[in-house]
């Protein structure tokens, strides 16, 4: 009789693999990249056999950039998530990505597209990991700070002028921000200056804030019960001279 019980739980537990390789091919992948035909480029990076010398070089280079980057604004960095990087898209396709062009997932780990090899969409997907990781268990900020800051941090110049402009915004928020995920990815999909409106939000009100030491006091807050909406604006700040 025990030994049936332990077959039949075997099986459930086989089958229950099995369902969550299906539905999250991206989650199985990031667990074990070698399952997925990547190799470990360097510690924390993987990415497809065979690739030239070149293609390598600039992911070594792509990622040393965006990890720069990261630690320029945060500091010194809390997370180091696991990067999935695909050259092709029959990869990218394979490791459970759509057409976005990198993604982070579950807050641990990163993939980018062949479209999304660059400093800027790497560093992106990078810092939702580090704010993430910043935060304690539990504590959540709303869909549109946490990409606006994504945007302010990878200093992605399709949504920000450039630094010696002072006031970054291209495109100021006339109304209310989208707060949950199922709202963002409803209001950028139809809006498309919705990231350079959450971005526009996130730099003046870090402007206002002491930049960096604003953020890392927010956090702090945040993580000892404080409320998002007591120490956040939401309605649109003027910019600061």
């Amino acid at each position: 009789m025990w030994a049936r019980a332990a077959a039949a739980l075997a099986t459930l537990l086989v089958a229950a693999v099995a369902g969550v390789v299906a539905a999250y091919p991206s989650v199985a992948a990031t667990t074990c990249p070698g399952c997925y035909g990547l190799t470990e480029l360097e510690p924390g990076v993987y990415a497809e056999k065979s690739l030239s010398g070149e293609q390598r070089q600039r992911i070594h280079r792509t990622v040393a950039a965006a990890r720069d980057r990261i630690e320029g604004f945060y500091g010194t960095p809390v997370s180091s998530p696991r990067l999935l990087v695909c050259v092709t898209d029959a990869c990218y396709a394979r490791i459970g990505g759509k057409k976005e062009r990198g993604i982070a997932i579950l807050n641990r780990s990163v993939m980018l597209s062949p479209r999304g090899l660059d400093t800027v969409i790497a560093s992106h997907e990078m810092s939702h990991v580090e704010l993430h990781a910043r935060l304690a268990g539990g504590v959540e900020v709303p869909q549109w700070f946490d990409e606006g800051l994504a945007v302010v941090v990878s200093d992605d110049p399709r949504y920000l002028r450039p630094e010696a402009a002072g006031d970054r915004c291209t495109t100021p928020p006339t109304g209310p921000l989208p707060v949950t995920l199922e709202q963002w990815l409803a209001a950028a999909g139809k809006d498309a200056t919705t990231y350079a409106k959450s971005a526009c939000q996130v730099h003046r009100w870090l402007r206002s804030h002491d930049d960096r030491q604003g953020l890392l006091t927010l956090i702090e807050r945040l993580n000892a019960g404080g409320s998002f909406a007591s120490e956040v604006s939401t309605a649109p700040i003027p910019p600061t001279e």
